[in-house]
């Protein structure tokens, strides 16, 4: 019986060893197992996994339930996921999935059980009984999904029955965006308050509302008139933490326009003059752009908050994340491609963007026409 060790990420490891052949398949069955510590200690770990399972101590996955086995999975996910989404899957498995199919072998779990949790979950899968919605039915679909997955890699189960069964279709929402008038109304009543610098950089910007928070004076360069995204604040039960974006793509440039260069010019200034007062001592280039008076950093749900009440004012139904959209939309009416804004909003792919905004594209197909007609006017 044979096994090895791979590195997870700074402390972590996967724990990999041979538990002989499948007598129905003639396959080689293997077990996976995460580990947090030292790579000694992943080692000690592996051979008493390995020994446990000679000596016939193993857990018995035609035993495993669907509770005890997200509760393992869980081991997998502390280590692979954001605070945040891992904060999610729990929730979701502590009170959407446990109560309903948790008991149930994992090996004798089949479509129908899910197709009647998402029916249980629809009807009285929310807060004191009510109907759950269905986009919180799709994420319960999705995580069961993934982890069902990693079920049939590591050979619990032969099959993913999640894959055979679709969630509730989720109602589309229509996307919110402002418009010019509704732009200006926005800025001139913020004007003189705190949000107004940050609701100008991320109208300017299209960045995420934990991406701006997280921006540092020494990210930015008002001379050349760019920012670099390099960090993202993520709020969990736990606190705040600053971390770097999930994708290759979302740690990226982005330049800003004049009218935003002189906001965080005028920004800075205050920052400087407020900060001598306080005897905190100048800006120095790790100081967050948009930090608190005391200088230490905002919650994305603080922002959210501010921002709801500031709209609740003007009589305006939108939320924070309207002002990505808004970006984005002014983007392509402009005629700018798709390649270009899924760059510079932070999407791992333009296939996203597609997705997300392709219904908007549609504005500006007479324009596509004028460019052929003028292309073709030439030659006839």
């Amino acid at each position: 019986m044979s096994g090895h060790i791979r590195r997870r990420g700074a402390n972590s490891w996967e724990l990999k060893f041979d538990v002989g052949v499948d007598p129905v398949t003639g396959k080689r069955k293997i077990r996976y197992h995460s580990f947090k510590g030292t790579k000694r200690a992943a080692k000690i770990e592996l051979a008493r996994l390995i020994t446990q399972h000679a000596a016939g101590q193993s857990v018995d996955p035609s035993k495993t339930t669907v509770a005890e086995f997200l509760t393992r999975w869980d081991d997998w996910a502390s280590t692979h996921l954001s605070a945040k989404t891992l904060e999610r899957h729990r929730l979701a498995v502590r009170h959407h999935i446990v109560p309903n199919i948790g008991g149930l072998p994992i090996q004798k779990l089949r479509p129908v059980h899910l197709v009647e949790l998402y029916r249980r979950l629809q009807q009285s899968g929310g807060q004191d009984g009510r109907p759950l919605a269905a986009r919180s039915v799709s994420y319960a679909h999705r995580l069961l999904h993934r982890a069902l997955g990693h079920a049939v890699v590591w050979g619990v189960v032969t099959q993913n029955v999640a894959t055979v069964v679709s969630p509730p279709p989720a109602p589309d929402s229509e996307m919110a965006i402002l418009t010019k008038d509704q732009i200006g109304a926005v800025l001139r009543h913020l004007n003189g308050r705190t949000l107004r610098p940050i609701v100008s950089f991320l109208l300017s910007t299209g960045c995420r509302r934990g991406e701006v928070l997280a921006l540092r004076w020494q990210d930015v360069d008002l001379e050349k008139g760019i920012v670099r995204i390099e960090h993202s604040v993520e709020q969990t039960k736990a606190g705040l933490r600053v971390k770097t974006p999930k994708t290759k793509a979302g740690k990226r440039t982005v330049t800003i326009s004049p009218w935003l260069i002189a906001e965080l010019r005028a920004l800075h200034a205050r920052q400087q003059e407020q900060r001598l007062k306080l005897g905190m001592g100048r800006v120095s280039g790790d100081s967050l752009v948009f930090a608190r008076w005391d200088g230490k950093i905002r919650s994305p749900h603080w922002l959210s908050k501010n921002f709801a009440a500031a709209m609740k004012t003007l009589k305006i139904g939108c939320k924070l994340h309207a002002l990505r959209h808004t970006h984005v939309s002014q983007l392509i009416a402009a005629g700018l491609d798709v390649l270009t804004i899924s760059r510079r909003i932070g999407h791992a792919s333009a296939a996203i963007t597609l997705d997300v905004y392709g219904h908007l594209f549609t504005n500006t197909d007479a324009r596509a026409a004028a460019i052929i007609e003028a292309a073709f006017i030439k030659v006839l």
